[in-house]
């Protein structure tokens, strides 16, 4: 696999690195970042918590914004961030933040134009850990996490995967996007007009019908704009109720739905996902 260094700073002892290579399953170029903690300069492999963006972000938004580098390199974790969907103008776009470019939904469109390019569901799951593990010093040790849109996909990625991923964590998440604006748009665009076909993307449905568990962490602010429209997490406290599924939801008072509240728990997160790929 050939794949393009394309910046390169040291942060806590660290690298921060980011690349581009030419994706088999986008069909497109593709940018993602890597951190890899000072534990592997030594030559020692170390285990991997792939982060998913939101909506209009790429991989530069938690990379710069998160403050995640400190407590990775405290670790020995790396952190992997791709772009949020396919780019390059053979891609299709949408006039629309919420459709096309940076709006990936973490699936693997059915429906024409957006078939072609639009498999980030794929993309995630099998060709990016498949080019880290092979290009990096990383284990295959994975633990999963993302922010709205991006929590949608880490979650729905981790229930539909539980072999794959040691863990799962989101800030925001969207949880029920079948009933709800943002999912709606984008599953009948990328999906089709069968809603069955839906619940295989929905982080709720899913969890409510599970029966192997990966742990998973959920931290949701109260003062988030898009709480009761977009993001509905009292459908993912029910699920995981009906279920059984060892969910861990914390509602915290004031925060939004910005970086702001992600740095705030970054920590914590980490933490979490340690104590499962470190095991």
């Amino acid at each position: 696999m050939n794949i393009e260094n394309l910046s390169c700073n040291k942060s806590f002892e660290g690298w921060h690195k980011q690349y581009s290579h030419y994706s088999e399953t986008l069909n497109c170029t593709m940018r993602f970042a890597v951190y890899l903690p000072p534990q592997a300069s030594s030559g020692d492999k170390v285990p991997a918590l792939y982060w998913l963006s939101g909506l209009t972000c790429t991989d530069e938004n938690f990379m710069q914004k998160a403050g995640a580098h400190r407590i990775a390199a405290e670790l020995g974790m790396a952190i992997i961030a791709p772009d949020t969907s396919p780019r390059g103008d053979e891609v299709p776009d949408d006039d629309g933040y919420d459709l096309g470019k940076g709006a990936g939904f973490y699936v693997n469109a059915t429906q024409a134009p957006w078939s072609r390019h639009y498999r980030m569901y794929d993309y995630v799951l099998t060709e990016l850990p498949a080019l880290i593990e092979s290009m990096f010093p990383v284990t295959g040790q994975r633990s999963i996490a993302g922010h709205s849109m991006g929590g949608h996909g880490a979650l729905v990625l981790a229930l539909r995967n539980p072999d794959r991923y040691r863990s799962v964590s989101a800030f925001s998440p969207i949880c029920n996007p079948v009933n709800c604006p943002w999912g709606k748009k984008a599953f009948g665009a990328y999906l089709g007009k069968d809603t069955s076909s839906w619940a295989d993307y929905d982080a709720s449905l899913l969890m409510r019908n599970a029966r192997e568990f990966v742990p998973a962490l959920v931290d949701q602010g109260e003062a988030d704009d898009f709480l009761a429209e977009q993001l509905k997490p009292e459908a993912l406290e029910d699920a995981a109720i009906h279920s059984s599924y060892p969910l861990k939801l914390n509602r915290h008072d004031g925060y939004d739905h910005s970086y702001y509240f992600i740095a705030s728990f970054i920590e914590q997160h980490l933490r979490f996902h340690a104590g499962f790929l470190f095991r």
